[in-house]
């Protein structure tokens, strides 16, 4: 698998994800590129663009002339919600995690990886018009339940009829959102999600 050699080849360059979690990411966009299926590809949390080099990379690799859109405030974490609380995450906090948009841009000019389109801006700010249509892929990373439910709000309208959704922190008892939000609209929507590591994968096709 592609994503294996890119992995032994590149650093990972931050903490927030390793490399177990970071493999099943690109594991499942893999499946869809060797398959041939064509659409957008967008990521809901980028922080220093860990994640976003490797599939930047993939898609290189596969030569995937889609759209590749991440999106960020570029502001750290928002403040948590009554979903949001554990005794296990008291360490996130609003703030936490901060990262700019300048940084994200230089590590990829650093790594001369090809450069998404970057969307800076809370995701509940966001509309439809900012998200490409047609998406095939998309990788969830908001930590807490607003975010998720906010970027699925903009994610479902737009996915192809052959996709997969990603969503990190899903089994992290630290950040138990992801996991409410997700099963919200897996419950509304007969979706069948599949636990690995602490990902949820919701695939369609």
């Amino acid at each position: 698998m592609i994503t294996d050699q890119l992995l032994a080849r590149y650093p990972i360059i931050s903490d927030q994800v390793d490399k177990t979690e970071l493999r099943a990411v690109l594991l499942e966009l893999e499946r869809l590129l060797q398959r041939g299926v064509c659409g957008a590809v967008v990521e809901f949390g980028c922080y220093v663009g860990t994640t976003s080099l490797f599939i930047a990379r993939l898609l290189q690799h596969y030569n995937q002339q889609a759209t590749y859109h991440v999106y960020d405030s570029f502001q750290g974490l928002p403040d948590k919600t009554a979903q949001d609380f554990s005794a296990a995450g008291e360490q996130f906090k609003a703030g936490e995690l901060f990262a700019t948009k300048k940084q994200f841009i230089a590590n990829f000019k650093k790594a001369g990886a090809p450069l998404p389109v970057v969307h800076k801006g809370w995701f509940h700010d966001l509309s439809p018009d900012d998200v490409p249509p047609n998406i095939t892929f998309a990788f969830l990373d908001g930590d807490y339940y607003q975010s998720i439910h906010d970027s699925l709000q903009l994610v479902v309208p737009n996915l192809a009829p052959t996709h997969t959704i990603v969503v990190d922190d899903y089994a992290s008892s630290a950040l138990p959102g992801a996991a409410r939000a997700v099963d919200e609209w897996a419950g509304a929507r007969r979706w069948h999600v599949r636990s690995e590591a602490s990902l949820a994968i919701i695939r369609n096709g």
